[in-house]
């Protein structure tokens, strides 16, 4: 596959017609990025989740989290990236494409940790496997053998990510905005969070666009219906953008959306409301 589809430049997306006519390509590396546990939406269970063929697995909750952060899903490290890298056969010339068996959910995340890492050619399944499944495509049990022969390395994009102390910087920042991903009742204060030990509220300022508001059959809405969305609550999209959630997951879904309408200053809030939530030093409304 000498170069990506018309669609996949203009776009974070790939449909599932793109994947099937490129899943045999050389270069392309295909991920499923699944979590176990699922927040906010209803979760499709599977007696044994089947697989998208020639698919690797890339676990956001072990393999690429960094397990000495006080955080709960914390990003890789560099090296941790870097040996993921090299098993999953990575290099310069990889497009690389993520899904997960909710649809849209945990790939968002794997998409910008990789951005995180310095992969540009990395895109999202749009309706991820159930979309797969329901159109009576191939389907496997297995993953594929990892092949060592990865030579990417890791070109760390700090811009991408940021802290507490960065967030609450930017409090007193009126060109910066938060987006908060967690429903209205986590966002309010009205509904009890997951986590025991977190305040309820939301951090000042911050504006709310649950991240389910911009799916639609477990697929991203269209753009015209992202448009509306973001232009609700945001002034423009030269502003800058941080995205927050429950753990730093969900918040990726609104990265998605959106880098799909237009917005280039794009960050994540990486401790969300775990960290936020549990220090009673930072404010909250």
């Amino acid at each position: 596959m000498n170069k990506v589809s018309k669609e996949a430049k203009r776009s974070s997306l790939v449909t599932t017609e793109w994947l099937s006519e490129h899943l045999q390509d050389d270069d392309l590396v295909l991920f499923d990025a699944s979590m176990a546990t699922v927040v906010g939406i209803e979760a499709i269970e599977y007696d044994q989740q089947p697989l998208i063929p020639n698919s690797y697995k890339l676990d956001v909750e072990q393999e690429l989290c960094d397990l000495s952060s006080s955080q709960l899903h914390a990003l890789p490290t560099p090296a941790q990236f870097n040996a993921f890298a090299k098993r999953v056969g990575l290099s310069a010339e990889s497009i690389v494409v993520v899904y997960d068996n909710q649809g849209i959910y945990s790939a968002p995340r794997a998409w910008w940790l990789l951005k995180v890492m310095g992969v540009d050619r990395v895109y999202v399944l749009n309706g991820g496997l159930p979309k797969w499944l329901a159109e009576k495509r191939a389907t496997t049990t297995t993953y594929l053998l990892d092949s060592n022969q990865g030579t990417l390395q890791a070109a760390y994009q700090p811009q991408r990510v940021c802290d507490a102390a960065a967030v609450l910087a930017q409090l007193t920042d009126s060109d910066s905005m938060v987006v908060d991903a967690r429903s209205a009742g986590r966002y309010q204060g009205s509904a009890p969070e997951p986590r025991a030990g977190l305040r309820s509220g939301h951090i000042p300022g911050s504006v709310n666009i649950h991240f389910a508001e911009l799916l639609h059959e477990r697929q991203m809405k269209p753009l015209a219906e992202l448009e509306v969305i973001f232009d609700d609550q945001l002034n423009s999209k030269q502003q800058p953008l941080i995205a927050s959630c429950g753990s730093g997951i969900t918040a990726c879904i609104v990265l998605l959306a959106a880098a799909q309408v237009g917005y280039q200053n794009l960050c994540l809030y990486d401790g969300s409301w775990t960290e936020w939530g549990a220090d009673d030093q930072l404010p909250i409304e």
